[in-house]
């Protein structure tokens, strides 16, 4: 139960990063050029849809962390597993989107799926 502890928090942060990237310093020179893979032009176009998808991320970290206090008290996995599905299928989502951004994709999904993987073979 503690890996699966460890993987769902580490998801957790990796999602708080990306609230940090896209909601609160997305308009920086080197987030949006550099991570994002955007203009300037692009990332002012975006910049409230990216301030918006922050927060989901922010919100899925939450989840997680609410997950992980939940499964403590009741012994139940079930928001955490729905969580890092949540995940892993934004993740693909991305790499489908834009396949250069894989990098990005492999950080928001392996990890999850990992825990996915940990809370499946528990049973």
């Amino acid at each position: 139960m503690n890996l699966i502890f460890f993987t769902a928090a580490l998801s957790g942060l990796i999602h708080i990063l990306f609230f940090l990237l896209e909601s609160i310093f997305f308009s920086n020179h080197r987030v949006y050029k550099n991570i994002f893979q955007m203009t300037e032009q692009e990332m002012t176009h975006t910049k409230l849809i990216f301030f918006n998808q922050g927060f989901y991320n922010l919100f899925l970290a939450a989840g997680t962390f609410l997950g992980i206090y939940d499964s403590i008290k009741s012994g139940t996995l079930d928001l955490v597993l729905y969580t890092s599905s949540f995940m892993l299928g934004a993740s693909i989502v991305l790499f489908l989107s834009k396949r250069k951004l894989y990098k990005g994709a492999l950080l928001q999904g392996l990890i999850p799926l990992l825990t996915i993987l940990l809370i499946i073979f528990k049973s």
